[in-house]
């Protein structure tokens, strides 16, 4: 059974940074990418980040590019979504996934396992 366990989200003014976190367990984590989404309030969830399984290659959501970072430590089975320059519009609740495989993607459909999300609001 896999359980991913999300932290770091809350409040913030806009400007300013978050780090979310991604704990895993169930799985060998260093075996499959990690994405991170997100979903407002009335819209569908959204692709924001993902990492393969080694970490070398990384995607991001054109929205997020040059503010977000994305990245793991396998030792700890932890990943992780540094946010910097916060927005208004990047107020959500982000969740951590599990690919089916070690290769980044961008695809939802590509993830089996999902945390139970962390609320990010960012104040204007």
């Amino acid at each position: 059974q896999v359980q991913l366990v999300e932290s770091g989200g809350g409040l913030v003014q806009a400007g300013g940074s978050l780090r979310l976190s991604c704990t895993a367990s169930g799985r060998t984590f260093s075996y499959y990418a990690m994405g991170w989404f997100r979903q407002a309030p009335g819209k569908e969830r959204e692709f924001v980040s993902s990492i393969s399984g080694s970490g070398r290659t990384t995607y991001y959501a054109d929205s997020v590019k040059g503010r977000f970072t994305i990245s793991r430590d396998n030792v700890a089975n932890t990943a992780y979504l540094q946010m910097n320059s916060l927005k208004p519009e990047d107020t959500a609740v982000y969740y951590c996934a599990v690919a089916r495989s070690w290769v980044a993607t961008i695809r939802l459909v590509e993830y089996d396992y999902w945390g139970q999300g962390t609320q990010v609001t960012v104040s204007s």
